[in-house]
């Protein structure tokens, strides 16, 4: 499995090794934040297990629902200024709490808000610290790595 592709003539990091570092990243960040906020609720029981399987339920209504959102909602979010986006963000992770029933409650609103922005920064982060590096790294050494 080749760690970096070229692909029309652009150099890009393996697909899955992308998604398993942000999923990675992203369980992290919302262990961490549970952990930090009494109003999410993360079952004690299977803590690791649950926190993987908000993550990847987030992961699949992100790339599925988000983008129908997005579409619906650019007037609203051109009149904010862009400040209707996280609004967005909070409305995936209020539906994970729902799919999700007692396994996993957000019982405070605001709490939500900055949970959604918090994986926000989780995701950017992990492009400009983790993935971008190894992108140099690769792009210096030639592009001859396997």
């Amino acid at each position: 499995m080749d760690l970096i592709i070229r692909e029309k003539g652009k150099l890009r990091i393996n697909k899955l090794l992308d998604w398993l570092l942000y999923i990675f990243f992203y369980t992290l960040t919302l262990m961490l934040v549970s952990l930090n906020f009494k109003s999410m609720y993360i079952e004690k029981e299977h803590f690791y297990l649950y926190s993987l399987l908000i993550v990847l339920t987030l992961y699949i209504l992100n790339k599925t629902i988000k983008p129908i959102l997005v579409r619906l909602t650019i007037p609203i979010t051109g009149l904010t200024l862009g400040l209707f986006y996280p609004f967005i963000n909070l409305f995936i992770l209020k539906l994970v709490d729902w799919i999700l029933g007692s396994h996993f409650n957000l019982e405070n609103i605001w709490i939500a808000l900055i949970i959604s922005i918090l994986l926000s920064i989780c995701n950017i982060i992990v492009e400009e610290i983790i993935i971008k590096p190894i992108m140099r790294k690769f792009k210096k050494e030639g592009d001859t790595i396997e």
